[in-house]
Formats: C-alpha cells, sequence, structure tokens
C-alpha cells in the first residue's frame, strides 16, 4: 500500500474542506498539534494554502478563492448562519421571525447571525409595508459558491422539503 505523504494529504484535505479549522484537520487527518503546526507552515510559507487568522480560529483555504467568497466559505461553516442562508435562497425574503421560526433557533442567536451576515456583506435588510425583511444582497455568488465547495449544503436542504412533503 502507497502511503501518501503528510503535505499531499493536507492539501487534498483543505482543497476538499476550504476554510477547515485546524482542529478539524488535526481529526481529519490523526496528525497531532505539534506536527500538523510544521506541514501548515511549510504549505502556508510556500504559498500552497492561503490562511486566515483570527483571535480564536484559523482557517485553511486553496489557493484561488476570493476574498468574497472567503466571507461566504466561513460562514457557510457554521450551522446558524448556513440554515439562515438556505431559508433566504429558497424563500427570497423573510421576517426576523420567519428566519428564526424557519432555522429553529432563539431570536438571540438568529440576531447575532443575522447580524454578521449583515456586516459581512451577504445579506440585507429591507423595509416593505413597515416591516423589515431580510434578503441575499447577491443570490447567484452565494449558489456559485455553495455549488462549488459546499454542494452538500443544498442537497440535505432538499432531503428536508422531500421530508416535509412525504409526511402529509
Amino acid at each position: 500500500m502507497i502511503r501518501m505523504d503528510r503535505t499531499t494529504q493536507l492539501i487534498q484535505v483543505i482543497e476538499r474542506n476550504p476554510g477547515i479549522q485546524f482542529s478539524e484537520i488535526m481529526r481529519e487527518t490523526g496528525m497531532k498539534n505539534g506536527v500538523l503546526s510544521h506541514y501548515t507552515r511549510k504549505l502556508e510559507e510556500g504559498g500552497t494554502v492561503q490562511v486566515e487568522r483570527t483571535p480564536r480560529v484559523t482557517r485553511f483555504y486553496p489557493l484561488g478563492i476570493n476574498k468574497e467568497e472567503f466571507v461566504l466559505i466561513k460562514n457557510l461553516r457554521q450551522e446558524t448562519p448556513k440554515n439562515i442562508l438556505v431559508v433566504l435562497l429558497e424563500q427570497g425574503s423573510l421576517t426576523f421571525n420567519e428566519i428564526a421560526e424557519k432555522v429553529k433557533r432563539s431570536p438571540a442567536t438568529v440576531s447575532i447571525n443575522l447580524t454578521q451576515l449583515i456586516q459581512d456583506e451577504i445579506t440585507e435588510s429591507k423595509f416593505v409595508n413597515t416591516k423589515r425583511t431580510f434578503q441575499i444582497k447577491n443570490k447567484d455568488l452565494v449558489q456559485s459558491t455553495i455549488n462549488k465547495y459546499h454542494p452538500d449544503v443544498m442537497d440535505r436542504s432538499a432531503d428536508r422539503v422531500a421530508d416535509i412533503f412525504s409526511s402529509f
């Protein structure tokens, strides 16, 4: 059996999972912290992967992802923002209460995540007949990013819709 070298293994994991966190790579590859740190540093210094560092999270991306996709991918890797984006893609425009009901999260959780999606310029709010509604700013970009990097997101959404119809 041919064993893949660690560098190739890491590149493949990152390409399959854009925006993957360091701890997720450790789980998927079985590499220990120090070993993984060494190899990810080599990949970053060699310009083989893109790395985004925030105070609590380091994410790894394959080359060729633009800034808009970076932000989208980061949100799609988190359950609540991903669910908000899916329902907005499916429904178009929803009120805050409709979003909270559809994603089955507390109003506080939805508020925090919607605020972040607005700050990231993925969603926007408008007033329609005195009601504040939320929608995706660039549906084509969101849909193409999902199709390219997270096609399973819409597959699960379609499964949920099928489950709803089959329950009648």
